[in-house]
């Protein structure tokens, strides 16, 4: 079981994406997401969180929040725990990344980014402030043909469940 982390840092009501771009081999090449990346042995996933953050951006994490859990099951890639963090304090200045560009997105501009479906689910629970969280999300290749919120499945034609 592969276990990640993924941080939404947050400036009022602007967020830093990365445009994944740069790495070979990447399942999100042209995606948006949020800064994060695989847990080594032996780290929590808030250690995890704070090293990724550092290495991809060169920004210290000085106040956040876990927000949620979400399983990817897929047909392609491993299973994968994936622990969720939003951040709104920090230290230091933004570097260039090697996996992609880093940049600030309005809130309102977020739904117009080529996000993964299942992203758009996930990124509307922090937004609204939803307290912790377990999201499952399945995949058949880059499709999302089935999430659960807290064990309930959710209606992927409702718009209502996605930025």
């Amino acid at each position: 079981m592969k276990q990640t982390t993924l941080c939404y840092i947050s400036d009022n009501e602007r967020y830093l994406m990365l445009h994944r771009t740069l790495k070979d081999n990447d399942a999100s090449h042209g995606k948006w997401i949020g800064v994060g990346g695989k847990c080594e042995p032996d780290e929590s996933p808030d250690e995890c969180m704070l090293r990724e953050v550092e290495e991809e951006t060169s920004l210290k994490i000085t106040q956040w929040q876990y927000r949620g859990i979400v399983t990817f099951i897929s047909d392609i890639w491993p299973c994968e725990y994936m622990h969720l963090f939003s951040a709104t304090g920090w230290s230091g200045t933004i570097s260039d990344c090697n996996e992609g560009i880093l940049q600030w997105i309005d809130r309102e501009q977020l739904g117009n980014l080529n996000l993964w479906q299942g992203d758009r689910i996930f990124l509307k629970l922090l937004l609204d402030n939803q307290p912790f969280f377990s999201l499952k999300l399945t995949y058949k290749g880059d499709d999302l043909i089935a999430a659960k919120l807290n064990g309930v499945p959710l209606n992927l034609d409702d718009s209502s469940n996605h930025i």
